[in-house]
């Protein structure tokens, strides 16, 4: 099996990559593989939006530790819990 194919059934990896890209970069074939595993992977896809957005928050609340002191409360720990939930069972 080639390695263009390999990644096309390969969800860790595509997984991986997507960290990876988020955090810095990605060669251009990493960024070719992850297209190709993309354009077939509906779960990758969804993966790949939900990473950025948890991602997009830990920076947030990061950014903000920094002038305070925070700490998530139970009540919003549910919530986001119930909204990953309810996004994860449309798929």
């Amino acid at each position: 099996m080639n390695e263009l194919k390999k990644i096309q059934y390969n969800c860790r990896k595509a997984t991986f990559l997507i960290e990876k890209k988020q955090i810095g970069k990605i060669t251009i074939r990493e960024k070719i593989e992850l297209s190709i595993h993309l354009a077939g992977c509906s779960i990758c896809k969804t993966f790949e939006k939900q990473s950025l957005v948890i991602n997009h928050m830990v920076k947030s609340l990061f950014n903000a530790s920094q002038h305070h002191s925070l700490k998530l409360d139970d009540d919003f720990k549910k919530d986001l819990q119930k909204r990953l939930d309810e996004k994860l069972s449309q798929f």
